[in-house]
Formats: C-alpha cells, sequence, structure tokens
C-alpha cells in the first residue's frame, strides 16, 4: 500500500506492528493498553459509524476535550472517510467555540464529557451546520431524549452494522484519499484578531513527519504522554503523524491533575512541551528548594551551579576541566539524577520545547539538570516544527537547522521567509490573509525577525513587529526581556513596555502557588490574589527580581539601555476568557495595550499609584468589574562598567 495519507498509514502500522502497544490510557490509576490492531479497528468502527449518520467525503468533524484515544481515533475516522478534523481548546468559552464551530462548517463534533457538551447546548443556535454531538463520557450527564446527541459506543454499534451491510465501503473510502487531500483544519492562537483555520493536507504531515522522525531517531520502541491540547497543532503532529509514522506507543493521562505521576509511572523517551510548561516545572522546583532544609538547598545550589558552568562551556563549545567533569558526575549523582527520577524524566532520549520562545536560562538550566532538552521552531502554518536542534548542537540562542527540504530565507527587513513540502495551502474562507502570508513561489511569511548564524543555526530575536527601539534608540525586543522575567519563580506573566518611550516599563503578573508558599513561610496575612499583589513585601520581592535582571542586562552592550525602570503588579491575571492572552498563553499585545492604556500612562509618569478597572469573565460567560489602586514601583538601573569591573576584580 502506498501510505500517502494518514489513515493508510495506519492500516500498515496495524499490519506490521499488529500486537504491539500503539496507545494507552490511565483510567482510574490503571493503565488500559490497546495493540495497532485495536487502533485500527476502533477508526474503522468509528468512521463506519459516521458513514452511517450521513458523514461524506469533504465534511468536517471537530473533536473538544482533553487527551484521549477515542478523540484522536476520531480525528483519524473523519480523515478515512475523505473528510477533515479539527480540535478545539478544551477551556475556551463558548463564544470562543461557537466561532471556530462556525467558520469551520463542522457537521460533527466529538465531545468527551457534560462540561464540553452543556456548552455545546449553550452555543446551539450558533451552530446550525452541526447535526450530531457525540459524547464520550456520559457521566453527569442528563439523559435526554434529544436527537442532536449520540453516544461514542452507539456510533461504533451503528457502525457494526453499517459494515455488514456494507463490507468493503471502509478500505474503499481510504483508498480514494490522496495526499493533496485536506486532513486538518488548525486554528492558529489568533494573537492579533481572530483565529485563521491553517488548511493542512496529508502531504504536509507525512512529510513533516518523515523528515522529522528520520533526523530525531524516533523509534518503534519510544513513548509518549500526550499532555498537551488537542487543538495545538503540535499534539497533533506528535500524538497523531509522528506516531503512525515511527510506531511509537501514545499514552494519554488520566487528567491534567495526574500528568506529574503519569510521567513517573510511564518514564516517556519522547517529550514535547511548550515553554509555558518547563517554566511551570522550573518554578515548582525552585519552590521545593527554597521549602527543603539547609543541607538539601546547599547540595542543590553547590551542584546546580557546577552543572551550569559546565553546560554553558559545552553550548559554547569549550573543554570542561577534568575537576569541573568529575564535579559535575558526583553532583548527578547526589542531586541531579534523583530530582529527574522524581519529575519522571529519567529516560527521556529527546526533549523539546516550541510554540514561543523559551527563555535561555530556563533552556539551559533542564540542560544543566541532564535532560537532552532541545529547540524547535515553527508555526502552525508549517505542520509544525520544521527547524530542529541536532543531536549536539542544542543552544540556548538558536533554534537549530532546517530539516531536509525546508529552505529559510531573511527579508531586508530582518523578517523570516520559509518554503518546504510542508507549509501549509491556506486560511480557509480568508483569501487575503492567504495572500499576505504564502507567496505565489510558496514562501511562508512567519512574521518573526531574526537571522541565520555562521554555523547555519537560525536565531529567533522576537516577533518582527515588536522589535522596536526605546526614543534613545536602544534596542527593544520585549519578548527577550519577558522571559527573563519569566525565569524568576514568581514572575508567571510579564509586558514590558517602552517602543518610542524613554524607558521600559513592566506590568508583572505574579506566580501564585509560588507567592503563597513565600508569604506562608514569613507569617504574611492576605485575603487573596488582589490583597497578596498589592502588599509592600510583595512589591520589594519583585523589586529584588528586576534588579537581578537588570545586572545581567547591564553586561549586554545591546540591551543595557533597556532595563525597566519601572513596574507595576496587576491585581489579576491574564487570562484567556478576557482576550488578554491566546489559549497557547501567548500576550494579545494590542488588547492589552488597550485595556491597560491607563495603567501604560501611569508608569510614564510621576505617579506613585494609579486606579484600576477592567473587567473579568468567568467560565460561564458571567462578567464583573475588578477595581484597585495599583502602586507603582521605581527600579535604579544597574550601570553597565559595574559588572565588568566586579568581573574583573574576580
Amino acid at each position: 500500500m502506498d501510505a500517502d495519507t494518514l489513515p493508510k498509514l495506519m492500516l500498515r502500522n496495524a499490519e506490521r506492528l499488529g500486537r504491539r502497544d500503539a496507545m494507552r490510557e490511565n483510567q482510574y490509576g490503571i493503565w488500559q493498553t490497546y495493540s495497532w490492531l485495536d487502533y485500527a479497528a476502533n477508526v474503522r468502527r468509528f468512521a463506519l459509524g459516521l458513514a452511517a449518520l450521513g458523514f461524506r467525503r469533504g465534511d468536517r468533524l471537530a473533536v473538544i476535550g482533553e487527551n484521549r484515544p477515542r478523540l484522536y481515533w476520531a480525528m483519524l475516522a473523519a480523515q478515512a472517510l475523505g473528510g477533515v478534523s479539527l480540535a478545539l481548546y478544551q477551556d475556551s468559552i463558548q463564544k470562543e467555540m461557537g466561532y471556530v464551530i462556525g467558520h469551520a462548517d463542522a457537521r460533527f463534533i466529538v465531545a468527551e464529557d457534560v462540561e464540553q457538551v452543556d456548552k455545546m447546548l449553550e452555543v446551539r443556535g450558533d451552530i446550525p451546520t452541526v447535526e450530531k454531538v457525540i459524547f464520550d463520557d456520559p457521566k453527569g450527564l442528563e439523559v435526554q431524549r434529544d436527537p442532536w446527541l449520540i453516544h461514542y459506543p452507539q456510533v461504533q454499534t451503528l457502525g457494526d452494522a453499517f459494515g455488514r451491510e456494507r463490507p468493503g465501503y471502509f478500505d474503499a473510502e481510504v483508498a480514494q484519499g490522496t495526499a493533496a487531500d485536506v486532513a486538518l483544519l488548525s486554528y492558529t492562537s489568533g494573537t492579533t484578531g481572530a483565529p485563521k483555520g491553517a488548511r493542512i493536507t496529508h502531504a504536509n504531515l507525512l512529510s513533516s513527519a518523515q523528515a522529522v522522525v528520520s533526523e530525531e531517531d524516533w523509534r518503534p520502541s519510544d513513548e509518549v504522554l500526550a499532555r498537551l491540547p488537542m487543538a495545538w497543532i503540535g499534539d497533533f503532529t506528535f500524538c497523531i503523524s509522528y506516531s503512525l509514522m515511527a510506531g511509537v506507543c501514545i499514552s494519554c493521562p488520566e487528567s491534567p491533575q495526574t500528568v506529574s505521576r503519569d510521567y513517573r509511572d510511564l518514564g516517556p523517551t519522547l517529550v514535547l512541551a511548550p515553554p509555558r510548561n518547563w517554566e511551570a516545572t522550573l518554578t515548582q522546583i525552585q519552590v521545593r528548594m527554597q521549602e527543603a532544609d539547609w543541607i538539601k538547598r546547599g547540595l542543590y545550589d553547590r551542584f546546580m551551579g557546577v552543572a551550569l558552568r559546565v553546560e554553558r562551556l559545552r553550548q559554547e563549545h569549550k573543554p570542561v576541566p577534568a575537576r569541573l567533569r568529575a564535579l559535575n558526575a558526583l553532583g548527578d549523582l547526589l542531586v541531579r539524577a534523583p530530582l529527574r527520577d522524581l519529575l519522571g524524566l529519567t529516560r527521556v532520549r529527546r526533549a523539546y520545547t516550541g510554540g514561543a520562545p523559551l527563555g535561555p536560562d530556563v533552556f539551559s538550566f533542564f540542560r544543566a539538570l541532564g535532560v537532552n532538552l532541545k529547540q524547535l521552531y515553527g508555526l502552525t502554518e508549517t505542520t509544525a516544527g520544521c527547524i530542529f536542534q541536532p543531536e549536539g548542537e542544542a543552544s540556548a540562542e538558536t533554534v537549530g537547522r532546517p530539516l531536509p527540504g525546508v529552505e529559510v530565507r531573511i527579508a531586508d527587513n530582518g523578517e523570516i521567509f520559509l518554503r518546504g513540502p510542508m507549509v501549509f495551502k491556506g486560511y480557509s474562507k480568508n483569501d487575503e490573509a492567504t495572500r499576505s502570508a504564502l507567496s505565489p513561489d510558496g514562501w511562508l511569511a512567519t512574521g518573526d525577525a531574526g537571522f541565520l548564524d555562521h554555523s547555519g543555526h537560525l536565531k529567533v530575536i522576537d516577533r518582527a513587529k515588536d522589535v522596536s527601539r526605546l526614543r534613545d534608540g536602544t534596542l527593544f525586543a520585549p519578548q527577550y526581556l519577558e522571559n527573563k522575567l519569566k525565569y524568576s519563580p514568581f514572575i508567571r506573566e510579564a509586558v514590558t513596555v517602552g517602543v518610542e518611550r524613554p524607558f521600559v516599563a513592566a506590568l508583572i503578573n505574579f506566580d501564585l502557588e509560588s507567592l503563597e508558599n513565600w508569604a506562608e513561610r514569613r507569617g504574611l496575612a492576605y485575603t487573596g490574589y488582589q490583597d497578596l499583589s498589592q502588599k509592600p513585601e510583595t512589591y520589594q520581592l519583585i523589586h529584588d527580581e528586576i534588579v537581578r535582571i537588570n545586572k545581567s542586562l547591564a553586561l549586554d552592550k545591546e540591551l543595557a539601555g533597556a532595563q525597566i525602570r519601572r513596574f507595576l503588579i496587576l491585581n489579576k491575571e491574564l487570562d484567556a476568557d478576557d482576550g488578554e492572552i491566546t489559549r497557547t498563553r501567548k500576550l494579545r499585545r494590542n488588547v492589552i495595550a488597550e485595556r491597560y492604556g491607563g495603567l501604560i500612562e501611569a508608569l510614564y509618569s510621576d505617579a506613585a499609584a494609579v486606579d484600576s478597572e477592567v473587567q473579568v469573565t468567568y467560565e460561564d460567560g458571567r462578567t464583573a468589574v475588578i477595581r484597585g489602586r495599583l502602586a507603582i514601583r521605581e527600579v535604579l538601573p544597574e550601570s553597565a562598567a559595574k559588572p565588568a569591573a566586579h568581573k574583573q576584580s574576580a
């Protein structure tokens, strides 16, 4: 069989890999395992059930929920019938879901549980194209004689009957599929407006998978824990296309709350996580170390310091002195190996970060910890990663080399352009956006600014439109500064401003878990997030963190003038429900600039405080207004000469 589509590749795996493990799911603490034969049989049954319900070639099926085998099977089932699948972020509010489903003209929806079904019922009037909502978990769902709803097993039963009546139907439909068929509608995060639906073909998915599996040495013995939102293109490529190409086993956790336990149970060998996950894990480690006794804390500080020195030398391709190697080996035995085991990262062969920039400090920390973390670069429009760091060439400063078949071009203004077989076919119902992004000869405008270094590695600076200058001409790259701020265990989100301003200022969201632990150790009383955000002690803590970051900026000639001079702490968290960040936690800068314009102007005045009034949206769609008076704190800049002199004297 010429496996030029994902369903054909799935059937080939069932034939060749047979009883090997293909997928697992944790149910009540017990792992249920499905072989490749089980995998293909479940896809076949559900596809025939869809056909019995009237699903035809070109139809769209949407899935909503946590990572579940039945949701992955549903996506492949739709593709097997020549349809298009898409996934929605499970934490989206009804309005967001209604927009995407309506825009995609979905005819069928597979919803994980009662929470997602309830959302569909609330937006039912806004999604007239939807003919059936298929629910997986009936727990808590009131039994209704509503023909719009049907249980997943009922669809499979319909498929069994349909298959008996038309025994060759499924194989004939799969055989009709071609590489040029659109397989997936993947919606962008929508940082600057409404999400756009990227049309991705089987050829896009398979060319990407073939390049990654070959270059990164994926094996049938590898294990992946499916923990990313199914709506993210990275999850689909990892858990469907790359998995099918390499024959990798995919495991679905019991719930988001059990992911840490499931990591330790499984010991995955391949890991993909966006920056927010690596940052959160680092914060957990730092909090635990702050709470540890002085012996453990001392060992951790000592040997992680050694490991970071070794990692810096390795990234700079410099020799590591024998004494440092010996100390590092001892540190691995005493500190780092037990910590990796605690995190479930002992067996990891390859770990990847992508989707947004990861701060160099966070990247180097995990490399020093002994995790083979590598950066990748790609977009929804490039079918996820198309630039990877080869083995032995991991760097905190670059994102790697192009995969075979991928071309990179840097425009005169520094914007990165990409071309290759994994570049998408355009946006659904948006020819204007397609023309803006994709040239007639196949070059994709990424919107990112960067350059190729002397070794052929791509270095991404920031979003091209966000890189600018302060009033005095100093380079201002907001993402770079924000990533340095988020290295602090106490800072969850940060927004830096400064375009054509005299200095850089920042709006800060602190990490509630870290601050609660910190406040508890100091006996600091507070009533909630808003109260804690405006405590003088909290401001002093964040002030000290910014001072530390400014010291590192002072060492950089280009960025010494971009030190943070004033800041305030927001009395609410930036929230995707409020449209301030995307579901992948990317900042919507235009929304923030409009909503918090008064606060930003106050940062550039002589005011010591500013009144804030902002609307918040709850998950059920209700809104409320949060009011407060926010303090503004000054931070004295560090002299660029001081760090150099200190280094010389040392």
